[in-house]
């Protein structure tokens, strides 16, 4: 056991931990951060397209199990950071109306314990810290806000100004979408982003993009209370005799077995890894795993439908920076159909090796390089449906199970064709001619991006097991504060919400703590312990 105590642990460095411990930092409070990677290393690499997607260069190289115990790889990245270190920095608030039940065509979503209401100075202090750009006003679903965004709209590139306008002319609602981004396009000498095309998905060499690590870690290190520890995984957490309260943080640094304690730990591993964990943890008093009474942990997994779709322009597409516009006139439904099919937005712009990595493997040379001149690259999401099957389990030696189910295609497959439908009128090829003209694929269980679910909060603990302030209901010192919390997925991307919902809770420790966020920084070398 270390001989210093803390007064928060939090476990994981990302949108929900780093923010956290940003929110945290200014009180004084003793913070352990504990992060299982390192720093994503800043190289060449970081924006060669064949070394992260052909490669996977930055990939944990974990095997977790599928349902059928089929082993695959998951799409995961340990660093400083989290999965925001690769992420593609749109960050939507919820709709208000996903606070609520809504009835899907695959079954229900249900109703979350707070409101849009709850959240949203929570929001607009998230937006900021995140430098978010965008344009209120604009997309048709957007709920209330009370101000503006902190920054203005990424302007589209010419490409995808003449897709807005066609879009427009179909009688849709394009709008621009909410990105988190360090640009000035006034004057560029104050962002650090250069609007390249190396940006969804790949880590940012310039620190142009606003993840975890950039605007929430490295900040909250410059105060002398906070301590980051890397390369250190957490294999479980020890209560005490009575199982009320987590008394130690085994970890695992290189092979040594160390043990951490802190009067509050937070898990904020990810919606897997986090019921992972509390399922590792298992003990007497908790023979299902801490904070399990409920049988809850690990239920309810939620990953998004998604889909990518690459369309080819009849003129060539030289965007470099592409994902600026969405369009979400189906999130409710559309005329023909009466239960929500979903969002639509660009992607980065695709190269050949992007292509190559989801193209058919007989695709010739030829055929990728004039579809890389030509891609028009779009995401499509439809809302993930929680069902108690759909869950994480681990074995006997620890590894991860996924059991995955859509319960929610049918409206995807819609949400598809709608945008099939329109490609005539945007410019883009209508028929398979020539060959590859539209691209379309479904990500498989290994596309964890949007991972939600499996600890899911709520009022009443034989349903879930979180409290609204994201305590474990059985654990008086225990909080999970990541995507896991989420008892519905909505169908926009889930950062945002979890940022938000970081400095949400992190108001309630402050509290708890006795304490507020006003301490001032230093200008010291940050305190970290390396390996």
């Amino acid at each position: 056991m270390s001989s210093e105590h803390h007064d928060v642990i939090i476990i994981g460095t990302g949108a929900g931990g780093g923010t956290l411990a940003h929110r945290l930092a200014p009180s004084g409070k003793r913070i352990l951060l504990l992060e299982r990677g390192g720093y994503a290393p800043r190289e060449p690499e970081n924006w060669d397209s064949a070394e992260v997607f052909l490669k996977d260069r930055y990939l944990s190289g974990e095997t977790w199990y599928d349902k059928h115990g089929t082993p695959f790889t998951p799409h995961a990245q340990y660093y400083v950071g989290g999965n925001t270190k690769f992420y593609g920095a749109i960050l939507f608030r919820l709709r208000e109306k996903d606070f609520g039940q809504v009835i899907h065509h695959g079954g229900v979503s249900p109703a979350w314990p707070i409101s849009y209401a709850d959240l949203e100075p929570y929001y607009t202090e998230a937006e900021k810290l995140y430098l978010v750009h965008g344009e209120a006003g604009e997309d048709p679903t957007e709920p209330w806000r009370s101000g503006p965004f902190p920054h203005p709209a990424v302007s589209h590139e010419p490409r995808i100004q003449q897709l807005h306008e066609d879009f427009v002319g179909t009688g849709h609602h394009p709008f621009h979408l909410p990105v988190g981004v360090d640009l000035n396009e006034e004057d560029p000498e104050q962002g650090r982003c250069v609007r390249c095309a190396k940006f969804d998905g790949f880590p940012c060499l310039a620190d142009g993009k606003a993840d975890a690590h950039v605007c929430a870690v490295r900040p909250a290190l410059e105060h002398p209370n906070v301590t980051l520890l890397r390369h250190a995984k957490v294999e479980r957490l020890l209560t005490d005799s009575g199982g009320r309260a987590v008394t130690g943080v085994e970890v695992d640094r290189g092979g040594v077995m160390e043990t951490y304690s802190a009067d509050i730990v937070v898990s904020s591993c990810g919606a897997v890894n986090s019921a992972a964990l509390l399922l590792r943890s298992a003990t007497d008093r908790h023979p299902n795993g801490l904070a399990n009474s409920s049988d809850q942990v690990g239920r309810n997994y939620m990953a998004h439908i998604n889909s990518g779709v690459v369309a080819l322009s009849k003129a060539p597409n030289p965007t470099k920076f592409q994902k600026t516009l969405g369009v979400n006139d189906y999130y409710w439904g559309a005329p023909d159909w009466e239960f929500p099919l979903g969002h639509i937005q660009m992607l980065g712009k695709s190269d050949r090796n992007i292509l190559r990595a989801g193209a058919p493997w007989f695709a010739p040379g030829p055929a990728l390089d004039y579809m890389s001149k030509h891609a028009i690259d779009f995401w499509l999401t439809t809302e993930d449906l929680p069902h108690p099957s759909n869950r994480v389990t681990v074995d006997r030696e620890g590894s991860i199970h996924l059991a995955k189910t859509y319960l929610n295609a049918e409206p995807h497959r819609r949400l598809l064709g709608k945008l099939k439908g329109l490609l005539s009128h945007l410019g883009c090829q209508s028929r398979s001619i020539p060959r590859f003209s539209v691209l379309d694929q479904q990500i498989p269980i290994a596309g964890i991006a949007h991972q939600c679910g499996t600890v899911r909060f709520g009022d009443d603990p034989s349903q879930s097991v979180l409290d609204v302030n994201c305590k474990a209901h059985e654990l008086d010192n225990l909080y999970v504060v990541d995507t896991g919390c989420f008892p519905s997925s909505s169908a926009v991307n889930p950062a945002l919400t979890a940022m938000a919902n970081a400095l949400r809770v992190g108001d309630h420790l402050l509290e708890r703590l006795g304490s507020t966020a006003t301490a001032t920084r230093t200008n010291r070398k940050p305190q970290e312990v390396a390996s």
